[in-house]
C-alpha cells in the first residue's frame, strides 16, 4: 500500500509518499480502506520528533480516518454498533491514518453520520473525541447549581479543536465565548454558534468575559495554550469553575496563586488522549454516538474543513496547519495520490 512516511525528524518537506506492507489487523481490530485521512496537530508534533507513538501503534503519522471495513475483528462483544464488513465508518486512530489501509481497534469506529462525505467523516474523530473527553467528562460541562445551562470559554476558537466545540457546546444548550488572533476567525466562530468571539491581539479576554457574564466568569476553560495565559484564566473562572488544559502551545509553566485555587474552589486538570486504553476511547465512542450524532445527522453541527489535500501533498497540508491561517480541519484525500 502507499503511505506517507516521516523520513527523518524535521520540517513538513521530510514526509514522503512511500510504500509499506499492508498493516494486519489484531484481535478487537479491524482493516479499513482508507478514503480520508483527517490532519491534527499532534501528526505535526510527531514529524518534528516532539511525540513518538505509544508501544505498539504504527510509527505512520494519523489519529482519525473514514473508509471502508475490509476484514478484521467483528466479534459481536466489541462491536456496539453492529458494525460489518463493507461498512462506511470514521475512526479514532493511535497512529497509522496517513495510508491506504489502517487497523483500527472496533470499539473507536463509529458509523458515518448519515448525509456526510468521507472526506467530511475523516475530519471528525480526533477533535470529537477530545472535546467530549475533556470538556463534558473531564471539566464536567453541564447544569450549575441553580439549573442554569453552564460557560464554557475555548481558547483557540477557530482550529479543528475549537469549531468542534463550539458547535457540540452551542448544540446542548450552553453560552459559548472563544478567542481568536484576526478578526476573520472571530466572525467565522460566531456563525458557528459562539456568542462572542474575543480577539486576543485587541482585547482582554478576562475583561470581556466578566463583561458578558455581570463579573462571575464562565464555568468552563478549554485551553490550548497553557503558559502565561494560567493566571489569567484563573481569574476568567466563576468560583467553582474548572480548567481544562489539552496543549501547551504557549509554554509549559506557569506561575499562579493557589490561594485563589483553594478559596474559590477551582480545579486545574488536563489530559492527553492518544495513549488513553480502547475501553475509555470506546466509552466516548459510545457517548458521541448517542449524544453528538444525532446533533450532526440533524444539521446542528457540521464539519468545518478549511482544505482538502491530494494524499501526496500532506506536506502542504502540515505547512498550511503550521501557518495558522486556516479555519477548521485539513484533510487528505486518498483518492487523488500521485
Amino acid at each position: 500500500m502507499k503511505a506517507i512516511e516521516i523520513t527523518e525528524f524535521g520540517a513538513p518537506e521530510v514526509l514522503k509518499l512511500g510504500e509499506r506492507p499492508m498493516p494486519e489487523p489484531k484481535t478487537g481490530e479491524v482493516l479499513i480502506k482508507v478514503a480520508a485521512s483527517g490532519v491534527n496537530r499532534p501528526d505535526v508534533m510527531q514529524r518534528r520528533g516532539g511525540y513518538a507513538p505509544p508501544p505498539g501503534a504504527s510509527d505512520l503519522p494519523g489519529l482519525e480516518v473514514a473508509g471502508v471495513i475490509v476484514g478484521g475483528d467483528l466479534d459481536p462483544k466489541r462491536n456496539p454498533f453492529g458494525l460489518a464488513v463493507g461498512d462506511r465508518v470514521c475512526a479514532l486512530l493511535a497512529g497509522g491514518g496517513y495510508a491506504e489501509y489502517a487497523c483500527a481497534p472496533l470499539e473507536q469506529c463509529l458509523p458515518v453520520p448519515k448525509g456526510l462525505s468521507d472526506i467530511e467523516a475523516a475530519s471528525l474523530p480526533e477533535t470529537f473525541f477530545t472535546v467530549w473527553s475533556n470538556v463534558f467528562e473531564r471539566a464536567h460541562l453541564g447544569r450549575g447549581e441553580n439549573g442554569a445551562e453552564e460557560t464554557l470559554l475555548i481558547q483557540g476558537g477557530s482550529s479543528g479543536i475549537g469549531v468542534t466545540a463550539i458547535q457540540i457546546a452551542k448544540a446542548l444548550g450552553h453560552r459559548v465565548f472563544v478567542t481568536a488572533g484576526t478578526d476573520e476567525k472571530c466572525r467565522a466562530c460566531e456563525q458557528l454558534g459562539a456568542e462572542r468571539a474575543i480577539n486576543y491581539k485587541t482585547e482582554d479576554f478576562v475583561d470581556v468575559v466578566k463583561s458578558l457574564t455581570n463579573d462571575r466568569g464562565v464555568d468552563v476553560i478549554l485551553d490550548m495554550v497553557a503558559g502565561d495565559y494560567v493566571p489569567r484564566e484563573l481569574k476568567a473562572l466563576a468560583d467553582g469553575g474548572r480548567l481544562v488544559i489539552i496543549a501547551m502551545l504557549g509554554g509549559m509553566k506557569a506561575e499562579i496563586n493557589l490561594n485563589d485555587v483553594l478559596r474559590r474552589r477551582l480545579v486545574i486538570t488536563g489530559s492527553t488522549l492518544r495513549p488513553r486504553s480502547v475501553g475509555f476511547k470506546g466509552r466516548i465512542a459510545a457517548e458521541l454516538k448517542s449524544r453528538v450524532w444525532p446533533e450532526i445527522e440533524a444539521g446542528h453541527i457540521k464539519p468545518v474543513i478549511h482544505q482538502v489535500f491530494p494524499a501526496s501533498q500532506a506536506d502542504k497540508a502540515h505547512a498550511t496547519m503550521e501557518g495558522g491561517a486556516h479555519i477548521g480541519k485539513l484533510v487528505l484525500d486518498w483518492s487523488q495520490v500521485a
